[in-house]
C-alpha cells in the first residue's frame, strides 16, 4: 500500500520486531508514530499474533520468546538503575526500579512475579488444606 504502513507479514520484519522487544523496546515504540518506515502498525502486529495461518504459530512462539528475553533485560535494567542512584536521585530511582520490576513480573510471572504462598494466618503455618466429606443419607 503506497504511503501507508506495511501490513504483509515477512520473516525479516518479524525478526526485527522480536529482536527489538528482546532488547527492551516496547511494541508501541517499535510500531508507533516515530517508527521506521518499514514497520507495520501495532494493530497489524496484533493481527499477525491472532491469525491462524501456519506462519502465525511460529511468529507467536518467536514473539513469546522475545517477551521472555525482554523480562530478563528489564530485570538487569532495574539493577543498573539502582546501582547508579545517588542520594539526590534515590526517590526517582526507586520509582523507576519499581516500574521495571513490575514490567518484568508481568512479562515473566513465573520467573520474576511475586510468589504467593497460601498458608494459615500464623508464623510457620502449613499450607492451607481442603477436605471434602460426603455423607449419604
Amino acid at each position: 500500500m503506497a504511503g501507508g504502513r506495511p501490513s504483509d507479514f515477512t520473516p525479516e520484519i518479524a525478526n526485527e520486531i522480536c529482536e527489538r522487544l528482546a532488547k527492551g523496546e516496547s511494541l508501541r515504540s517499535i510500531t508507533g508514530a516515530g517508527r521506521d518506515d518499514f514497520m507495520p502498525s501495532e494493530t497489524t502486529v496484533r493481527r499477525w499474533l491472532a491469525g491462524n495461518e501456519d506462519w502465525n504459530e511460529e511468529f507467536r512462539r518467536q514473539y513469546a520468546r522475545a517477551r521472555e528475553d525482554q523480562a530478563d533485560y528489564k530485570f538487569e535494567e532495574a539493577w543498573e538503575i539502582a546501582t547508579k542512584a545517588t542520594p539526590e536521585t534515590v526517590a526517582v530511582a526507586r520509582l523507576q526500579v519499581d516500574v521495571v520490576k513490575w514490567q518484568a513480573g508481568k512479562l515473566a510471572p513465573k520467573k520474576y512475579g511475586d510468589k504467593i504462598a497460601h498458608v494459615g494466618g500464623g508464623e510457620g503455618d502449613e499450607p492451607i488444606k481442603t477436605a471434602l466429606k460426603v455423607e449419604f443419607v
